[in-house]
């Protein structure tokens, strides 16, 4: 497996899954709203096809991992991206690494726990806000849970 950066020739496809799996390309985490295609990201590659994509942003000295996906699960996609990314954000002087997830993502917590990530906030009824901000987001998430809660996971570098 290889992770790079995402260029210009990989980012209509990047945008294609942010939009398959967020609805649009639009993201909200702590009452922001992040347009991913201004963003910078990283891909992971096997044997030339792309398989997961983190999309990230770098304010001050603390990075936010935006989204990241992976196409396969428990293959070690996603722990390849977080490597990589936790090692771009050392080089950049970063002290924080960052991540939002909702209530309903018990995979997620489950996986960036396991990576040494510290649950350090839980805002409660923050999709109320992000729903303001972004229609589209649904109120039932995984395993039919209602979505109501942004759940901030740090890392310190």
């Amino acid at each position: 497996m290889q992770v790079r950066p995402l260029n210009q020739s990989n980012r209509k496809w990047a945008m294609n899954l942010i939009k398959e799996v967020w609805i649009s390309t639009k993201i909200v985490s702590k009452g922001k709203v992040h347009d991913t295609n201004e963003l910078p990201g990283i891909i992971a590659l096997h044997k030339n096809h792309r398989i997961g994509l983190l999309i990230y942003n770098i304010i001050g000295d603390e990075c936010e991992i935006v989204s990241l996906n992976s196409l396969k699960e428990n293959i070690g996609i996603g722990t390849a991206l977080l490597k990589e990314i936790e090692s771009f954000s050392t080089l950049k002087s970063c002290k924080r690494l960052w991540v939002i997830t909702t209530n309903d993502n018990t995979d997620a917590l489950r996986f960036y726990q396991r990576k040494s990530f510290k649950i350090v906030a839980i805002h409660l009824n923050a999709l109320e806000q992000s729903r303001r901000l972004k229609p589209e987001i649904p109120f039932l998430g995984s395993n039919d849970i209602e979505m109501r809660d942004e759940i901030e996971l740090e890392k310190t570098l």
